[in-house]
């Protein structure tokens, strides 16, 4: 027969104390209630040595908390978002909060069933990449008080907290220095996206070329996963038709990845026949031959700002809940692949 669980009650008969005392201890209540210092050692010291596990959910229905945070973003795959997932995970913990992660590619109809079912677990807040269309639904969990900042991509017409980097600025940067290794036929690689980040890195190369009256051509991709092969043949297809081409950003690692494949097969010769430089640095990046110049995203800043801004929502102590727009900078790592 399997053994019966502790219950609080239990711990009250066994102590000579009252339930409510007991759930008030364990609920990190005990100064608030005036309970003496020595009542609340010897619970805590009682529910130590009978190794006591209070239930979950019972306990986020009490409180009205999970001490749950959902982290939903693109791909978690993704070495990007993986890495910021792994970041905040240990922020959480040191601050008594569990990260759930989710995947929701690219696809809004999926975000939206997986904000809905975990609003029904009673979560206490997201960390969002948004979807294209995500708007309305952000917008209702801020109207429920939900904590919600979003990251890597913004909303303009959603007053909400997010943390986002320099992609405008940093894509100006990384395009004016091909210019300036003497790139004076450039290709810029990027996906078909309505979404901030991609539209700001589009605009910061379209300026720098401009600026500079240099030839460039634009290629767009759908969104795909790593695993999807048509990007890839679309790419080599695109660096084929465009011979003439001196210089090539890509938008993003993923794609950067594609391209050097492609590149390979087509014999280019990295940086003497063309140059290469690619958004959000990644550690492949620094070992392939030769080594590829990319943009660092400040990743554990990422993090702590994040952490930051949803445990200032989640502050019962805090009347306005603040809304925190945080743009952070980024590095361009010059590399072998863009020297002159």
């Amino acid at each position: 027969m399997a053994k019966k669980k502790t219950s609080i009650k239990d711990i009250a008969k066994a102590l000579g104390v009252s339930i409510t005392t007991v759930s008030f201890i364990l609920n990190g209540k005990a100064k608030e209630k005036r309970i003496s210092e020595e009542m609340t050692k010897k619970v805590q010291d009682y529910i130590k040595e009978i190794g006591y596990k209070p239930s979950h959910l019972a306990q986020s229905l009490r409180l009205g908390k999970s001490k749950v945070i959902v982290f939903m973003v693109e791909d978690i795959s993704n070495q990007f978002f993986a890495s910021i997932a792994r970041l905040i995970e240990e922020k959480a913990y040191k601050n008594g909060y569990k990260i759930i992660y989710c995947s929701t590619d690219n696809d809004t109809s999926k975000a939206i069933e997986l904000i809905s079912t975990f609003k029904m677990r009673s979560v206490d807040g997201f960390i969002i990449t948004p979807t294209p269309g995500l708007e309305p639904t952000v917008e209702e969990l801020l109207d429920e008080n939900l904590a919600v900042v979003l990251f890597d991509r913004w909303m303009p017409d959603v007053e909400c907290s997010y943390v986002v980097v320099e992609n405008k600025s940093s894509s100006f940067e990384a395009t004016r220095h091909l210019i300036e290794v003497g790139c004076r036929n450039i290709g810029f690689i990027t996906l078909e996206s309505n979404q901030t980040q991609m539209i700001d890195r589009f605009n910061g190369f379209e300026q720098a070329v401009r600026d500079a009256e240099v030839n460039h051509e634009v290629f767009k991709v759908k969104f795909h996963t790593i695993a999807e092969q048509e990007a890839s043949t679309k790419i080599l297809e695109f660096l084929e038709s465009n011979p003439e081409l001196d210089g090539i950003f890509f938008a993003t690692n993923y794609l950067a990845f594609e391209g050097l494949q492609a590149l390979s097969k087509l014999h280019k010769n990295i940086p003497h026949d063309i140059k290469v430089v690619s958004f959000d640095d990644h550690y492949f990046f620094s070992l392939y031959n030769p080594s590829i110049s990319a943009i660092e995203q400040p990743l554990e800043e990422i993090a702590d700002r994040l952490m930051e801004s949803i445990l200032k929502q989640l502050d019962e102590n805090l009347v306005e809940k603040p809304v925190q727009k945080l743009v952070l900078n980024n590095k361009l790592h010059i590399r072998e692949s863009s020297r002159g």
